[in-house]
């Protein structure tokens, strides 16, 4: 499923990462353990997470995972979104 549907399903505000609304993912991870995400996490795979620092950012860039949705009404504050602007896609 490409990222900009996956946006419109959920309805969601799309952060950064416009340019790459047209990647495919395979898979959705859940999870506000870092450590679990880099244990268990496929290959083309969303992060949903309620961890909105750094360390969300940093674990998605070394899993090479497409896109971060913060979840439960949750959103980045403005360096976060900065870093992740250079990384990956964000709702």
């Amino acid at each position: 499923m490409k990222l900009k549907d996956i946006a419109e399903l959920l309805n969601a505000e799309v952060l950064c990462g416009h340019e790459k609304l047209d990647y495919d993912v395979g898979y959705a991870f859940g999870c506000d353990l870092m450590s679990d995400v880099l244990s268990l996490v496929n290959k083309d795979t969303i992060l949903l997470t309620g961890l909105t620092n750094i360390q969300a950012v940093r674990t998605a860039e070394m899993m090479d995972i497409k896109c971060i949705v913060y979840v439960r009404g949750k959103s980045p504050d403005e360096s976060v979104i900065n870093l992740q602007k250079r990384k990956i896609s964000v709702l």
